[in-house]
């Protein structure tokens, strides 16, 4: 019969509860790091690795909390001296650990790099140029542009009657929506589903629009004179 040697379960315990007071104190140190780091970083969320001569250290975070410690020695596996899962093995964690005031200079060193770099950045920055002057053109625009669509939108709305309606045509290529209602024009839209709005109910268009599409303005309202004619030529062959 085989003879076992004796065993204490009390040992295990104990190693078991020196490593998880090791990762509880490496968990408390480098989740200030963390903290600083992701200030540093300007980040709420990342990772950065600081090598070492025993490895390399990886710290990554979330919310400014440390997310994980992993220790990548030159040889043999990496180490996960702090993680969301499981502690690391014992021997593994002593290994890291001979190494970890290495990873502190090296985040010390880092911190100090950055220090003093914006020392000779200056805030002394060019005036912004005052956008008022552009705001009104593009309103003096938009206001002649909304005067004359609206001028169609009453007409369209005498003589086609009903409560809303659109006039559609194409200028240059590009497809134009007059849509009115009986308080006259609704919008004005160039372009199709997802077009520009030259007029809406809602925020004006960019300068550069404007600038764009107002000369085709006056095709819209030859559009519209042509429509016209077209229905007066139409109702001219009525014989009653």
């Amino acid at each position: 019969m085989t003879e076992w040697p004796p065993t204490d379960p009390t040992d295990a315990d104990a190693v078991a509860e020196r490593r998880d007071d090791l990762v509880a104190a490496v968990r408390e140190h480098a989740g200030r790091i963390a903290y600083r780091l992701s200030r540093l970083e300007g980040g709420d969320y990342g990772s950065r690795e600081f090598s070492t001569d025993g490895g390399v250290w990886t710290v990554k975070y979330e919310g400014g909390d440390l997310e994980y410690l992993r220790f990548s020695p030159r040889g043999g596996d990496d180490v996960y001296a702090v993680s969301t899962k499981h502690p690391p093995e014992p021997t593994a964690l002593a290994t890291a650990l001979d190494d970890y005031d290495a990873f502190v200079r090296a985040f010390n060193d880092h911190v100090a790099g950055a220090a003093g770099v914006l020392d000779d950045v200056s805030v002394e920055f060019p005036e912004p140029a005052s956008a008022e002057r552009a705001v009104a053109e593009r309103d003096r625009v938009l206001d002649a542009i909304h005067d004359v669509c609206d001028r169609i939108a009453g007409e369209l709305h005498r003589y086609e009657g009903g409560e809303y309606g659109t006039f559609t045509t194409r200028v240059d290529g590009d497809r134009w929506e007059l849509n009115w209602d009986r308080e006259g024009v609704s919008y004005l839209r160039v372009g199709g589903e997802g077009g520009v709005y030259l007029l809406s109910q809602y925020a004006a268009p960019s300068a550069t629009d404007v600038r764009r599409y107002a000369p085709n303005v006056r095709g819209l309202v030859a559009a519209y004179n042509d429509h016209v004619a077209d229905l007066e030529a139409d109702l001219a062959r009525v014989e009653l």
